[in-house]
């Protein structure tokens, strides 16, 4: 380009000059930490970039698929005893996008005011939801697949947990609900897809009231509570409907779903074996079994392929015993 093609410090325009929605277009267009910067330029800049229409995409984009009813509601309980952010005080800045977002909330709370100020500190924005997340403050309820690292002893089960990130190795902690008289256990290192937003409201200490038992056929895919003992919670277990004895399994012939008694399935467990068949009563089933066996809680029929191929994905190398 020759000196005579240059623009002008006169004719050379700002970004602040810009029409609003080419600028618009350009946030739009910024990842968080961009926006962190850009934000960071000039007060004027500050209330665009922060606002909650840009950072809901990336909300949605990276905690849409987990972030469920249950997380909703725990951050209402979060960000109510949090009214002006006082648990970032005296934090050591991080480096990258979270350092970005914490130097943005503290500078709005040290300096500013009136309505721009208070705008930039709600903390109930969807910025600040991204923030308490990427940081790993905040921790949200999920359901873990394998829990404590694939332990034989949890295999195609969900466990219900308090998750948060761990930025630094891109994957979460885990803490689980205490066992009886055992503390929590917590598990570290659990990578995204270990784990899903709770698909019942039901507590992991209470019975989920089944809502399929009558509409049960063989071949259908379920998930099934079970706790060791009645001081333990619930996790979800992967099972299928089987065929009773009586039946050869002929689909033509089959009239297994005309039968209160139901087969439930775990084919990752060899034939004979104590934990390979659970038969319910499909007009009284509520919680049953013994201190030995378990006791089996409510049922869920799986209708999605996305949930039963899930499961699938989980299945162990080996059938066990």
């Amino acid at each position: 380009m020759s000196p005579k093609s240059k623009p002008s410090a006169a004719t050379a325009m700002s970004v602040l000059e810009l029409p609003d929605l080419v600028l618009e277009c350009i946030l739009e267009k910024l990842p968080p930490e961009g926006l962190c910067r850009m934000a960071s330029v000039c007060t004027s800049l500050r209330d665009g970039c922060v606002s909650d229409h840009l950072w809901r995409k990336h909300m949605e984009g990276k905690w849409g698929g987990i972030f469920g009813a249950a997380a909703a509601k725990e951050w209402e309980c979060f960000i109510a005893s949090r009214k002006e952010l006082s648990f970032l005080n005296g934090e050591k800045l991080q480096k990258g996008v979270v350092g970005y977002l914490w130097g943005l909330i503290r500078s709005g709370l040290s300096g500013g005011g009136g309505r721009r100020r208070s705008s930039f500190t709600a903390v109930d924005s969807v910025m600040s939801k991204y923030l308490a997340l990427e940081s790993g403050k905040f921790w949200f309820p999920a359901q873990v697949y394998n829990r404590e690292n694939g332990h034989v002893g949890f295999m195609l089960s969900c466990y219900d947990a308090m998750l948060s990130y761990d930025r630094k190795t891109d994957t979460f902690n885990a803490r689980y609900p205490a066992h009886g008289a055992r503390a929590s256990a917590v598990e570290s290192g659990v990578t995204w897809d270990r784990f899903r937003a709770p698909l019942v409201h039901t507590s992991p200490h209470d019975l989920h009231i089944s809502d399929c038992l009558h509409d049960l056929h063989p071949e259908d895919h379920i998930e099934i509570q079970w706790r060791r003992n009645k001081e333990f919670p619930y996790g979800w277990w992967y099972g299928v409907i089987g065929h009773l004895e009586t039946c050869d399994g002929n689909a033509s012939y089959c009239r297994c779903h005309d039968s209160d008694t139901v087969v439930l399935e775990f084919r990752q467990y060899t034939p004979g074996s104590l934990w390979r068949q659970k038969f319910i009563n499909r007009r009284e089933h509520r919680e049953e079994g013994n201190e030995t066996d378990g006791f089996y809680g409510g049922i869920r029929k799986l209708r999605g392929e996305e949930e039963i191929s899930m499961w699938k994905k989980l299945w162990p190398a080996q059938v066990l015993q």
